[in-house]
């Protein structure tokens, strides 16, 4: 048994001062300091933040590794690295490779996915894969030529480690069989991304099964007054979505209004690309060259490629840029992305019962401990 005292807990609904939170595998409670049981080990929070850990839905890379690297080496280096940023579950996320760079991802990490539960990582709970059934006019910084028609097949071959498909639904048939064939089939959550549909067709595909939307804003239809597009179809239906919260991809003056609009369906990403957690410079993203400057990384033809952001510096960005309370943005980085994948019974929150992943940080939301499981896997 271990708690944590001196910390502000925070909750899905509040935070509390003065308690302890009291948790072995499992959380087992919020009680008082003087009712932490004998032999209990206290870890000291410092003043601190105690929060749940974070949950990426979206990141391709870190420390110089990409998730498209097929290497188990690769994973291992990304899973590890992430620690330091509160991240106790990720996605690691593919883009639009050939298939076969595509299929050894994704073995990869099924093969890693039970050992990943107790290592010295953030665990993998599934796989995200960024195309290739996308739209060429909203590639972004993929590569035209690996893009694919939809082929639910293939989506169903990888359904076991497949958590979240995006897909421009504008290439799918008229009658969207193959997002209709994902969905009644399997347990993926087919999202909406890199794609340039118009409202009514990004509508009609959420009654299809589409159920999220990939980094909002960025790669798709924008909103315009006769021109409605996807971000508007967004705004008007009950998909969760994605939100780059590096306040580059999408400017701070949102970040209000998209909670008033969306609430407890957005999921903060970083998107982050390998040139995450090294100095500014050159580096690569599926086989394409990338230049990092700032917070900002491209192609070399000026493209906006993905961020170099840490989860928790996103969650600290919108909170100090915004009116919304700090749980509910530690539930945009935690219990809403838990919710998306459908295991917020036992991920995303410090509810009791549920799995002891979580994170103490300093009062800037800079990470100091991460608990993966009730087991400390970092320190800083």
């Amino acid at each position: 048994m271990k708690a944590i005292i001196n910390g502000k807990i925070i909750l899905k609904d509040h935070i509390i001062e003065g308690a302890a939170l009291l948790f072995d595998k499992s959380i087992e409670g919020i009680i008082a300091p003087q009712s932490i049981p004998d032999g209990a080990t206290v870890i000291d929070a410092k003043g601190g933040y105690v929060a749940p850990g974070l949950i990426d839905l979206h990141i391709h890379g870190y420390l110089g590794k990409d998730v498209c690297d097929g290497s188990e080496d690769s994973i291992r280096t990304i899973a590890g690295g992430l620690l330091a940023n509160g991240v106790t579950g990720f996605l690691p996320t593919t883009m639009t490779e050939d298939m076969s760079v595509i299929r050894k991802a994704l073995t990869v990490c099924r093969d890693l996915r039970d050992e990943s539960k107790s290592w010295q990582g953030s665990a993998i709970l599934g796989c995200h894969a960024e195309g290739p059934f996308i739209s060429e006019s909203k590639k972004g910084a993929q590569d035209a030529k690996y893009i694919l028609k939809p082929d639910a097949a293939f989506v169903k071959e990888f359904a076991d480690i497949i958590s979240i498909i995006t897909l421009a639904p504008e290439t799918d048939t008229e009658d969207f069989a193959a997002i209709k064939e994902m969905c009644r089939d399997t347990d993926v959550v087919v999202s909406m991304g890199h794609t340039s549909a118009d409202y009514e067709t990004a509508v009609k595909s959420v009654g299809a099964g589409v159920s999220h939307a990939t980094h909002l804003f960025n790669a798709m239809t924008p909103m315009a007054h006769r021109a409605p597009g996807v971000v508007t179809a967004v705004f008007n239906t009950d998909v969760s979505c994605e939100l780059i919260v590096d306040t580059f991809h999408v400017d701070k003056c949102f970040y209000d209004m998209l909670f008033k609009l969306k609430g407890r369906k957005l999921c903060f990403i970083t998107d982050c690309l390998p040139a995450g957690g090294l100095p500014e410079g050159e580096y690569t993203l599926g086989g394409q060259k990338i230049i990092y400057r700032g917070i900002v990384c491209r192609l070399e033809d000026g493209t906006v490629a993905g961020s170099v952001l840490h989860l928790n510096k996103g969650v600290w960005n919108v909170y100090t840029n915004s009116q919304i309370p700090l749980w509910e943005c530690v539930n945009c980085a935690s219990l809403n992305p838990a919710k998306t994948l459908g295991i917020d019974d036992r991920k995303g929150s410090l509810d009791v019962g549920k799995d002891a992943d979580i994170i103490i940080t300093d009062n800037e939301f800079n990470v100091q401990k991460t608990i993966i499981g009730g087991e400390i896997r970092y320190e800083a």
